[in-house]
């Protein structure tokens, strides 16, 4: 059976690996590294440099490309099903051109592998097709922690409700009943711009942990055209963003 390593290596410093994250990446005989495309090299990059520089051992390298999801399928689930399935049709083919019977395939996931994020889902397609795989998950700082500590607040009020999302739903279905805090990830549409500006307060980040990282935090109202505006030159600048963002009842 092959080992199936998700090693969460956080949101793009790599001072935030895990000790057990590092050791684990050591053990694999081969490690697989994704390419999303030119204008996200340094994603690419930041996992090059994690195996040339911080790992002490040598693991096989072998690099592919992301497919692109289909942007345009009328149903969005639909859309990424199909995505998810060409990548578990790359991966199944990869591990069964380079990976020993028994050996140990990593691959590095940005975050952590658990929280919205599609790399166990892509692992059970795997397994649905009868690779003898074995996953297991090495957690990762999340973008939502970097997002906190950067902005220095906690994640919930004395004793609030948490709920985390997408832009997509806040958009689709408003305020979540009963959330007094609010986290939002996955929203290439500045999604709160859907809201009741005056009610809530946002503390927002880009590149949270990278050498660019931008924050803006304050009063919606006042500040929600400067995000819009930031997150916009920041990624013709940069050719691609990752942003997330807190709200929170005023």
């Amino acid at each position: 059976m092959i080992k199936l390593s998700l090693v969460g290596i956080g949101s793009g410093n790599p001072d935030h690996l895990t000790l057990q994250a590092i050791r684990t990446l050591e053990s694999a005989d081969l490690i697989l590294l994704p390419r999303k495309g030119d204008d996200k090299t340094e994603l690419a990059d930041l996992r090059r440099m994690i195996a040339q520089d911080i790992l002490q051992t040598t693991p096989q390298i072998v690099e592919f490309d992301y497919p692109v999801r289909d942007a345009a399928t009328p149903k969005y689930l639909d859309g990424v099903n199909t995505w998810h399935d060409a990548l578990a049709a790359i991966w199944g083919g990869l591990i069964a051109r380079h990976a020993h019977p028994d050996g140990h395939v990593a691959l590095m996931v940005w975050g952590d592998p658990s929280l919205y994020d599609s790399t166990l889902r892509i692992a059970d397609r795997l397994t649905a097709q009868g690779v003898n795989i074995e996953v297991s998950v090495v957690p990762g700082i999340t973008s939502l922690q970097m997002l906190t500590a950067a902005h220095a607040i906690p994640l919930n009020t004395l004793a609030g409700a948490v709920q985390i999302t997408t832009g997509r739903n806040l958009r689709d279905h408003g305020w979540p009943a009963g959330a007094e805090t609010v986290a939002i990830m996955l929203d290439g549409e500045c999604s709160f711009q859907h809201l009741d500006l005056d009610k809530y307060r946002i503390w927002w980040g880009a590149y949270v942990g990278m050498p660019i990282q931008l924050l803006i935090e304050g009063p919606l109202v006042d500040v929600h055209a400067e995000i819009v505006e930031a997150r916009a030159s920041a990624r013709a600048q940069n050719g691609w963003i990752m942003d997330i963002y807190l709200l929170r009842k005023m």
